[in-house]
Parts: structure tokens; C-alpha cells; sequence
């Protein structure tokens, strides 16, 4: 890489910083390229991102934004995962971890709160942001649901109660 190169990839870095809402740092020492690749993947899949980058790069992007306080874990072959859904990231990375291990989790910031890579653990716990949404959605349809069977079943109760003594009189009847 040249200078001019080295300063578009701060520069880009930079950005993903300032937009993102969670980083995740891992080592990954003696990963293949078919695990990377195969990483990567699943990252993308997830709607999140992964890049090796140099710490020095790495700490010139990472100066003045939010996630200033992951420099300290940025040290030896290290990478960077990041996504707008704070859990898609850390889920996705806590799997991989379990079944990779030469992929070592080093912690992560969500916003400025700086995590440890067993807070990075208990938050892929969490239901992701699609998870919580639907979640969201059935408790707002469900009212609705249990209102119309409300209202449903006064009239089904007087239809039975009609047809009861419309059977009472034929019986009279007959």
C-alpha cells in the first residue's frame, strides 16, 4: 500500500466508524483463507461486516470517534467486525468462535460502552433487532385478536341460545 492508499483506507475506516453501532475485535491468528472466506460469508449474511486491517491504520481511524477505547485491544493479527444490529455481529462472531478455535474473540464497543469478549458473549444472547420486531408485532396483533373473539362470541352464544328453544318448541310442537 502507498501513502495515498493507506489514507483512502483510514479515511473509509473512519466512516464505518462513525455510522456503525457495534465493533467487535478478534484475533485470528492461523486462520485459512477458506475461513476467513467462509466468515465473511456468514458476516454478510448477517448484514455485518469483516476486515483485517493494520492496528496502526486501524488506530488512525479509530482517533475521535466513539469506539476510541478499542485501540488497547488492537494488538497482534487482529480483525474487525462491525454492523448497525449490535447482536447480528456479535452472534455471528460468538458462533464461529465456538467452532473455530484459532478465531479468538477480543471484546468490542457497543456505542462507547467497551465490552470484553465475555460481554460480547452475553449480548449475542440477546434476540436480534428482526427477532424483537416480530416479537413487537404479535403483542400489538395479538389484543386485536382477543378483541374480535369478544365480540365474536356474544353473538355465537345467542345463536346457540336461539337454536335451543327453537328446538324446545318443535319439541312442543311435536
Amino acid at each position: 500500500m502507498d501513502r495515498a492508499q493507506k489514507r483512502e483506507f483510514v479515511d473509509q475506516l473512519a466512516a464505518v466508524f462513525a455510522e456503525t453501532s457495534m465493533v467487535v475485535v478478534s484475533r485470528n491468528d492461523g486462520l485459512t483463507v477458506a475461513d476467513v472466506t467462509a466468515l465473511r460469508v456468514k458476516m454478510r449474511e448477517a448484514g455485518a461486516q469483516y476486515k483485517v486491517a493494520k492496528n496502526r491504520l486501524a488506530h488512525l481511524a479509530l482517533e475521535g470517534t466513539r469506539f476510541d477505547g478499542l485501540k488497547p485491544m488492537l494488538k497482534g493479527p487482529t480483525a474487525i467486525a462491525w454492523s448497525q444490529d449490535p447482536v447480528a455481529v456479535a452472534k455471528v462472531a460468538v458462533e464461529f468462535a465456538k467452532t473455530n478455535e484459532k478465531f479468538v474473540l477480543v471484546g468490542g464497543a457497543l456505542g462507547t460502552q467497551m465490552l470484553d469478549a465475555s460481554g460480547v458473549k452475553a449480548l449475542a444472547e440477546l434476540p436480534s433487532l428482526d427477532q424483537l420486531r416480530a416479537r413487537l408485532l404479535g403483542l400489538i396483533q395479538a389484543p386485536a385478536t382477543k378483541v374480535a373473539g369478544v365480540l365474536q362470541a356474544p353473538a355465537g352464544q345467542l345463536a346457540r341460545v336461539f337454536a335451543a328453544y327453537a328446538k324446545a318448541d318443535e319439541a312442543d310442537a311435536a
